[in-house]
C-alpha cells in the first residue's frame, strides 16, 4: 500500500498526542505537531522524495530524527516509536485530546479517576454530570465538552481541501490509465471548493462501464469495496473516505455532473425553475413535457435553456446566485492568474525553512511582482519570533536584494502580534520603516467577544498597520475560531483604510466564505496571502483564491491583484 503525506502527517500527530498526555517536554511535543502540520501542507509526495534520496531536512520542521523516522515510515508502513508509545499509554486517549476544554493534564484525571478511554465514554459521563464533579472542571467545562462533541459527530473523517486533494490527486492519476474512460471530473463538495470535504463523487463517461468499475475497485488504497453495480461503485480507502464513482453517458454528462456537484439546496431551486417552465431535470437530463430530452450534454445548455447565466460550482449554494444569474448581476470571480503577489510569507528568520532569497526566486518562478517577507514578532517565542534588531538587520538585507532584481520587488514586513490589551508587540519606530505590516493575534484565543474585538480594533487604531492575518484564530478540525463581532471588526477596518486577510493555508481558510462575501458587500478589500513558511507552500494560493470564489470576490475586490505601485498607494494610512 502506498503511503501519502497525510499518513506521515497522521502518524506524527498521533505521537505528539500521546507524548502531551505523557506530559513529556512540550518542545518534543510541538516538533511533531509542527512537523505533521508542515507535511500536511507540502505538495511533493515524501513517498516520492525518500525513494529519490532527497535531503528531507531542507523541508520545514524536519530535522535528522524526523527524517528518519519519515524514511522508516515509507519503507516499512508504520513507526516503531509510535507503537512503543501506544503500549505504554492507552492510544484511544487521544481522541479526547481534540475534545474542546480538554488539555492533557484534564484527560489524564479523567482517565485515572473515571476510567475513561474513549469519546464515546466521556459523552456518556458528562451527560450524567460526572465530568463537572472533578476538581477543577465544573458546569461550564461539562458543557464545553457535550457541545464539541455534537460538532465533532459531523467533522468526523471529513478532509481539509490539501488531504482531498492528495487523496483525488493520485486516484484520479491511477483512474487515467484505463483507456475506457472519456471523461473524468470530481464533482460534489470538492469541485464546489469547500473548507472541508466528506467524499469524493468522481464522475467518468465510457462506453464500456463495467471494465471502468473493475478498474476503480482494484486501486491499491482500497480497503472496502461498499458496492460494485454496472454503472456506479462505492469504496472505502485506507484513510476512512469514501468514493463513489459514477459511468455515465456523454449525453447526459452535462446533467450528471450539475446533479452530483450540487449543492442540493441550489439543484432544489433550480428544479422548481424548471418545472414552473414545464421541464423537468434530473440526472440523465433535461426534459420537456417529460419525455422530450432538450439538454444534457454539458451544464451550461441546461442553465441556457433556464434563460440564466451559467453559475460557476463555487457559488452554487443557494445565497443568491440564482437570483444573481436571472438578472445577469453574477460577479466574475477572481482566478490565481489575477495575482500579483503574496502578502505574507515567512523565512528562516523566524520559524520559516528558506532563505530570503530561496522565497523570492520561487516567488518569481510564479511570476509574481512582489513578496512581502513577515516574520513573526518578538513575543512570539515559539515560531521564533524576532525583536527590532533582528529586523533591521533583515531589512538591510532586503534592501541589498533588490538591488538584484528587476520587474520584482521584495517587500520589508513584519507579522507584528495583537498584545492582550490590543497595542502591538513593536514599537513605531520601527513599524514606519516597512512596507507593509501584517497583524494578528496569536494568544488569549479565550477572551470574551466584546474584549477580543476591543483588542483587534484598538490594534488598528495604529497608523502603521495594514492587514489583519487570519481573523478568527481558527484551524479547521484543530481549533475552533475566538469569539468576535466580525461586522464590528469590518467596519472599523473600512474606517481605518485597514484590510483582511483570506489566509490559503488549507487548515486555515481563514476568513470563512460567507465572511468573505460580507466583506464584499461593506465594500472592503481582502487580501489572498498564504502564509507560506517555505517554497512548498507558496502554491497554497489557489485554496484562497477557491475560498475567495465561494465569497463571490472578483479581482477588484483583492488588494494583491494589484501593482505594488498601485497597492502602496492604496494602503497607504
Amino acid at each position: 500500500m502506498p503511503i501519502v503525506n497525510s499518513d506521515i502527517a497522521d502518524i506524527f500527530n498521533k505521537v505528539a498526542d500521546l507524548l502531551d498526555i505523557e506530559g513529556a517536554n512540550q518542545f518534543k511535543v510541538r516538533a511533531y505537531r509542527n512537523a505533521a502540520w508542515n507535511i500536511q501542507g507540502l505538495t511533493e509526495s515524501l513517498a516520492d522524495m525518500v525513494k529519490q534520496k532527497k535531503d528531507l531536512t531542507e523541508l520545514p520542521g524536519i530535522g535528522d530524527e524526523l527524517a528518519k523516522k519519515i524514511q522508516e515510515i515509507v519503507r516499512t508502513g508504520s513507526l516503531n516509536y509510535l507503537k512503543k508509545l501506544e503500549k505504554q499509554i492507552d492510544p484511544n486517549l487521544t481522541e479526547l485530546l481534540h475534545v474542546n476544554g480538554l488539555g492533557p493534564k484534564r484527560v489524564g484525571q479523567i482517565y485515572r479517576e473515571l476510567n475513561i478511554t474513549s469519546v464515546d465514554e466521556l459523552k456518556k459521563a458528562a451527560k450524567e454530570h460526572k465530568i463537572q464533579k472533578l476538581d477543577g472542571f465544573g458546569k461550564k467545562i461539562e458543557d464545553k465538552i457535550l457541545e464539541d462533541l455534537k460538532d465533532k459527530k459531523e467533522e468526523k473523517n471529513r478532509k481539509n481541501l490539501l488531504q482531498a486533494d492528495d487523496i483525488a490527486e493520485s486516484l484520479i492519476k491511477y483512474l487515467k490509465k484505463c483507456s475506457e474512460i472519456n471523461q473524468l471530473i470530481i464533482a460534489g463538495s470538492y469541485r464546489r471548493h469547500k473548507e472541508t470535504i466528506g467524499d469524493l463523487d468522481i464522475l467518468v463517461t465510457s462506453n464500456k462501464p463495467k471494465k471502468v468499475i473493475n478498474h476503480f475497485i482494484h486501486y491499491d488504497e482500497v480497503k472496502e469495496v461498499l458496492s460494485k453495480g454496472s454503472t456506479k461503485s462505492t469504496i472505502i480507502l485506507h484513510q476512512d473516505f469514501q468514493v463513489d464513482l459514477r459511468v455515465v453517458k456523454e449525453d447526459s454528462y452535462g446533467s450528471a455532473l450539475l446533479y452530483f456537484t450540487g449543492s442540493k439546496a441550489h439543484n432544489i431551486k433550480l428544479r422548481n425553475m424548471a418545472q414552473d417552465e414545464n421541464y423537468k431535470i434530473n440526472e440523465y437530463g433535461m426534459f420537456k413535457d417529460e419525455d422530450k430530452k432538450v439538454a444534457g450534454k454539458n451544464e451550461e445548455e441546461i442553465y441556457k435553456v433556464l434563460n440564466i447565466e451559467y453559475i460557476e460550482p463555487e457559488l452554487r449554494e443557494d445565497r443568491g446566485e440564482i437570483e444573481a444569474a436571472k438578472n445577469n448581476t453574477l460577479p466574475n470571480l477572481i482566478k490565481l492568474a489575477d495575482m500579483k503577489g503574496d502578502l505574507h510569507t515567512h523565512t528562516k528568520y523566524s520559524d520559516g525553512k528558506n532563505t530570503i532569497q530561496e522565497m523570492a526566486d520561487a516567488a518569481k518562478e510564479k511570476g509574481y511582482n512582489y513578496l512581502a517577507i513577515t516574520e513573526h514578532s518578538k513575543s512570539l517565542a515559539i515560531a521564533k519570533g524576532i525583536n527590532e534588531e533582528m529586523l533591521l538587520k533583515q531589512i538591510d538585507e532586503i534592501d541589498e536584494l533588490n538591488d538584484n532584481f528587476l520587474d520584482f520587488m521584495i517587500l520589508k514586513g513584519i507579522e507584528v502580534d495583537i498584545l492582550e490589551d490590543g497595542t502591538l508587540d513593536l514599537d513605531d519606530n520601527i513599524l514606519k520603516k516597512l512596507d507593509i505590516v501584517v497583524f494578528s493575534i496569536h494568544s488569549k484565543f479565550n477572551l470574551s467577544e466584546e474584549k477580543q474585538t476591543a483588542r483587534i480594533i484598538k490594534a488598528m487604531d495604529n497608523r502603521y498597520v495594514n492587514v489583519f492575518a487570519h481573523p478568527t484564530g481558527r484551524k479547521i478540525g484543530l481549533r475552533k475560531p475566538y469569539p468576535v463581532d466580525m461586522a464590528r471588526v469590518m467596519k472599523a477596518a473600512k474606517e481605518r483604510n485597514c484590510f483582511l486577510e483570506i489566509n490559503a493555508n488549507p487548515i486555515r481558510l481563514d476568513l470563512k466564505d460567507v465572511y468573505a462575501k460580507m466583506a464584499k458587500d461593506m465594500e472592503l478589500k481582502l487580501s489572498i496571502s498564504t502564509d507560506a513558511h517555505s517554497i512548498y507552500e507558496l502554491p497554497y494560493m489557489k485554496y484562497g483564491i477557491w475560498q475567495a470564489r465561494r465569497g463571490w470576490l472578483e479581482k477588484n475586490d483583492v488588494l494583491n491583484t494589484r501593482s505594488w505601485k498601485t497597492l502602496k498607494k492604496f494602503i497607504k494610512r
